[in-house]
């Protein structure tokens, strides 16, 4: 594959599997992959230590200067976030988390605070970034724009499906319900909702397996890179 220097974007709900498939194509193509996600995971992570309300907009800004976030890839080949010096990566994927990060996310001052951060990555080398606002507000001009999704009962599932993989099972009724309100939430934020570009290409994983998803996303970014 040509490796002129490029940036693959890709957006979509939660559960969509836009983590596990932009790990596996960074892999198969041998560039950055960021989890934009777990940074504002790291973030509310801090939230939650420190008592606040993570819809306490005024209280989470105020906190904004205290945090220091950084990411490094660690010998396992994952992406370790670390909060103040701290190792996190565990910790911020804790379901509770979940709620702080899409609280905290919705705060533009905090979009606004990890903009440079995130886009610094894109600058430096050729990266696939996953989240929701990654092709409309990050990288608004990178080569490749994919908008991941699949039915919510299927993300659901999946989702359940991971939860109890890790050993932290919950009823499947209670991660649909939590699922479709952070659609919704995040859907309906007044600060960088999530939405397709007009530019992205889409791909429904409903009914393709990793594989062939993996398969039909690395063909998607082949044919924008090689045009």
């Amino acid at each position: 594959m040509n490796k002129k220097h490029f940036a693959v974007a890709v957006d979509g709900p939660s559960g969509a599997g836009k983590s596990t498939i932009a790990k596996a194509v960074a892999a198969r193509l041998d560039i950055l992959y960021v989890d934009t996600g777990a940074i504002y995971r790291t973030i509310g992570c801090y939230v939650k230590e420190k008592g606040v309300d993570p819809c306490d907009s005024a209280a989470v800004i105020a906190l904004l200067p205290e945090i220091h976030v950084d990411m490094h890839y660690a010998e396992d080949g994952l992406q370790h976030m670390y909060l103040n010096g701290r190792d996190v990566t565990t910790e911020i994927r804790r379901n509770e988390i979940s709620r702080y990060a899409s609280d905290v996310s919705a705060i533009p001052e905090v979009r606004t605070h990890l903009l440079e951060m995130q886009r610094q990555f894109a600058r430096e080398s050729c990266v696939i970034m996953d989240g929701r606002d990654i092709g409309t507000v990050v990288l608004p001009d990178a080569e490749v724009k994919v908008f991941l999704t699949a039915p919510l009962e299927e993300r659901a599932r999946r989702r359940f499906l991971e939860l109890e993989q890790r050993g932290t099972p919950r009823p499947y009724e209670d991660v649909l319900r939590e699922m479709e309100q952070r659609d919704y939430n995040d859907s309906h934020r007044a600060a960088a909702p999530l939405r397709q570009a007009e530019d992205a290409v889409l791909l429904d994983t409903g009914d393709l397996s990793f594989e062939e998803s993996l398969e039909a996303i690395l063909a998607i970014i082949r044919k924008k890179v090689e045009a």
